[in-house]
């Protein structure tokens, strides 16, 4: 008897096609979603501290944390200009994320451990993000804008591992800014619940 094995080659090549089209759709639907903080509507008066506002009902239950190895990218609370206020919908305006005071060439550093997937610009405006293993499924990630990169995709980091510094000409703050951001999937949370202060619990991140 005579087997064939040429379909199980297609096979496994259809699964390399397979893996590398769910790879393109996650950078895509990253990139829709750095597009609408770079792009998206900023409330009057964006230079000043406010409460967050209320987001749209949860799609589930957020898990507890926070965990030990976090630390502010730039800076620390003193520097906090404008909290997190997420959309009432998706494509609504809001404010995914909090924009943190910070001179174009500071250093940002990794809020917390894991790997650099994106770096590059989005809708002209240069951006990292980074991913965190070990932070439930799918992993957290956190965003940093205007950033010029200088870890490339693939290092791992450690929290506070620098990553980059902020560029200039952003326009997204008044006064020189990073815009700190934090998801899980496609859906934006609070940053500072990494650091046990924003309104959003999470798992504890896993060593490096």
């Amino acid at each position: 008897m005579r087997v064939r094995v040429r379909g199980r080659g297609r096979g496994r090549a259809g699964m390399r096609t397979g893996a590398r089209a769910g790879a393109r759709a996650g950078v895509l639907l990253l990139v829709q979603g750095l597009v609408l903080v770079v792009c998206g509507g900023f409330a009057p008066g964006a230079g000043a501290v406010r409460s967050p506002a209320a987001g749209p009902p949860s799609a589930g239950p957020l898990v507890v944390g926070p965990g030990p190895g976090r630390v502010w990218p730039v800076g620390d609370r003193s520097g906090l200009l404008r909290r997190f206020a997420p959309p009432p919908t998706r494509w609504a305006a809001g404010h995914r994320g909090v924009d943190l005071a910070a001179a174009p060439g500071t250093v940002v550093r990794a809020a917390a451990p894991g790997a650099v997937t994106f770096a590059g610009e989005v809708a002209g405006r240069p951006v990292v993000v980074v991913t965190h293993t070990g932070s439930g499924a799918p992993p957290l990630r956190t965003t940093y804008l205007p950033v010029t990169a200088s870890a490339t995709v693939g290092t791992g980091v450690a929290a506070g591992d620098p990553i980059g510094v902020v560029a200039t000409g952003s326009g997204h703050c008044p006064v020189g800014c990073l815009h700190w951001g934090l998801l899980r999937g496609d859906r934006y949370l609070d940053p500072l619940a990494l650091l046990g202060s924003g309104r959003a619990r999470l798992l504890p991140l896993a060593p490096p």
